[in-house]
C-alpha cells in the first residue's frame, strides 16, 4: 500500500501455499526443503500478479481481485474442499514443529519472535535501505520516481514477491498450528491487513505509512476483535465494530494528513 498498490489475493494464496506445504508433507519430502518450496509458491504467485499489474496495465485492486477468486477456484478443484490432517506426515512435537509454533518455556510462543523479527526485518529494508526510499518515491509519485532514475516496475514487482512469500511463511505457521489443511483457511484475511494498514497510518492513496505503524495496527485489530469475543459481542457485530473503527481511522488519518500539508 506505501507502493501505491493493493493485493487482495493474499486471502487465496495463503490457504494455496498451505495446500502444497501439506502435500509435500504427504510426499514424504525433506522436512528441510519443504519450507523453500512453499516460499517459493508464494513468490510466484505474487509475481504474477506484479506482472498483471505492471505489465498488463491492470489495475492492482482489480488484478488482485481476479486472481484472489481464480486461485481459491483452483484450490478448492484441486482438495476438493476436503481437510488434510497432517499430523499422519508429521510427529506431534518434532523439532520442525517447534521452530514455527513452539514455545520459549511454557507461555511464550514462538510465533510473538517470527512476528517481531519479520517487522525488524521489514522495517530496516524500508526506512533505512535504498529500497525504502525507492517504494515511497514509487507510491508517492510514480512519474517523478520514474523522472529520478528509479524502476518503478521493479519495485512494484519486488514488493507483491515479498508479500506472496509471506503469505507462504504464514501458511506453514497456520497449518502447523491447526494441524491441518482447509480451503476455506484465509477468508476475509485481505480485509484484515488492509485494515490493519489503515489503523497504523498508512494512506490508502501510497507514499505514506511506516513498518512500526502497521506493527501496531495489526495489534491493535486484534486486541478489538479478541477483547470483543471475550465481552461475548455476537460475530456480526465484532465486524460492525471494526468496520466502523476502520473508517474512524481513515477520518483521523486524513485529518492529520491535511494539518500536516498546512504546516
Amino acid at each position: 500500500m506505501i507502493c501505491g498498490e493493493f493485493d487482495l489475493s493474499v486471502s487465496s494464496i495463503l490457504p494455496f501455499c498451505s495446500y502444497i506445504f501439506v502435500l509435500l508433507l504427504k510426499a514424504g519430502l525433506n522436512l528441510a526443503v519443504i519450507p523453500f518450496i512453499t516460499l517459493a509458491a508464494g513468490a510466484i504467485l505474487g509475481l504474477l500478479n506484479g506482472l498483471l499489474t505492471v505489465k498488463g496495465g491492470i489495475p492492482s485492486f482489480i488484478a488482485t481481485l481476479g486472481t484472489m477468486m481464480f486461485w481459491r477456484g483452483i484450490l478448492y478443484v484441486f482438495s476438493k474442499m476436503s481437510p488434510i490432517a497432517i499430523r499422519p506426515y508429521l510427529k506431534s512435537g518434532s523439532f520442525f514443529e517447534k521452530i514455527f509454533i513452539g514455545h520459549i518455556g511454557k507461555a511464550f510462543p514462538v510465533q510473538i519472535l517470527w512476528f517481531i523479527g519479520v517487522g525488524i526485518f521489514l522495517g530496516v529494508l524500508l526506512h533505512f535501505h535504498k529500497f525504502g526510499n525507492w517504494v515511497y518515491a514509487t507510491g508517492d509519485n510514480k512519474e517523478a520516481a520514474r523522472a529520478m532514475g528509479i524502476n518503478t516496475d521493479r519495485v512494484k514487482i519486488t514488493c507483491f514477491v515479498i508479500v506472496g512469500i509471506l503469505c507462504g511463511f504464514v501458511a506453514m505457521m497456520q497449518a502447523l498450528r491447526l494441524g491441518s489443511f482447509a480451503a476455506t483457511q484465509g477468508i476475509g484475511f485481505e480485509l484484515k491487513a488492509i485494515a490493519a494498514s489503515v489503523v497504523g497510518g498508512t494512506m490508502l492513496t501510497g507514499g505514506v505509512g511506516s513498518i512500526l505503524g502497521v506493527f501496531l495496527g495489526a495489534l491493535t485489530i486484534q486486541i478489538l476483535e479478541n477483547g470483543l469475543i471475550l465481552m461475548r459481542v455476537p460475530v456480526f457485530g465484532i465486524t460492525a465494530f471494526i468496520g466502523v473503527a476502520i473508517i474512524l481511522f481513515v477520518i483521523l488519518n486524513i485529518y492529520v494528513g491535511s494539518k500536516l500539508i498546512r504546516v
